[in-house]
């Protein structure tokens, strides 16, 4: 098997043309990518709400439990079966699969931001919604990120599926050497797909470690902060004015 796949990813009449590996790579990204994006549409807002009031986080918990259980393939085939074939039922089935690690990293991200800096910016007047956008999704964003890593990743390794219904990318070299016992174009098909997932993760991680601020705060928990403990202090000279007037 070894000396076939040396062979098959040798062979330049695999490196070129509409069926060559770099358009094979072009078409499992575009469908990772449509999936992820459209997974990130439905799951994102849903996280930062639930993130933010608090509610709803059995729920959570439960579904992203609950859908990662589900078999991508079986997902995919009954789609089939209503929709019939094309692009939609694949990318369904891959938006289902990604919407739990981004939901959950959303989730994550805005109820774990510092308490005292949310209540230093209600504190400074401003509203849920200026909360939610300029303090908790800022310092949330390294969790949104890797919630966001862990769905592409997910995605990527699932999106194989795609070749199962006739359409394209790296999945179409593992289903069609199976189908004709070429056990080395199979190996090249999930080295390929190990190779873009490993990739992707490597300049996702990349992201993620730029978005982290270490200890630093965003510029507007500062401020929240700043106007929380000046708030305490005024009450506690307050109170300090009252007693002294008192025991006069």
């Amino acid at each position: 098997m070894f000396a076939d796949l040396v062979t098959f990813l040798s062979d330049p009449t695999n490196w070129s043309g509409p069926e060559g590996i770099p358009v094979r790579i072009v078409e499992h990204l575009y469908y990772s990518a449509l999936a992820v994006a459209i997974a990130t549409v439905i799951a994102v807002p849903i996280g930062m709400m639930i993130g933010h009031t608090h509610r709803g986080e059995t729920f959570v918990v439960g579904l992203a439990n609950g859908v990662r259980s589900l078999p991508s393939l079986g997902i995919m085939t009954f789609l089939v079966l209503v929709m019939g074939l094309g692009l939609l039922p694949p990318v369904l089935a891959l938006v289902i699969l990604g919407i739990p690690p981004l939901m959950a990293g959303t989730y994550a991200g805005v109820c774990n931001v510092d308490a005292l800096a949310v209540d230093g910016a209600r504190a400074m007047g401003m509203s849920e919604p200026q909360v939610l956008f300029r303090v908790e999704l800022p310092n949330a964003r390294p969790l949104i990120l890797s919630g966001f890593r862990t769905a592409f990743l997910d995605v990527i390794a699932t999106a194989t599926i795609a070749a199962y219904v006739n359409l394209g990318g790296l999945g179409r070299y593992i289903f069609d050497g199976l189908a004709v016992y070429k056990y080395g174009e199979v190996a090249a098909g999930a080295i390929m797909v190990t190779a873009t997932a490993l990739l992707v993760d490597f300049v996702l991680m990349l992201l993620v470690k730029v978005s982290r601020p270490g200890l630093r705060l965003s510029h507007h928990s500062a401020k929240a902060i700043d106007a929380l403990i000046a708030q305490a202090n005024a009450d506690q000279r307050g109170t300090q004015r009252d007693i002294r007037e008192d025991v006069a």
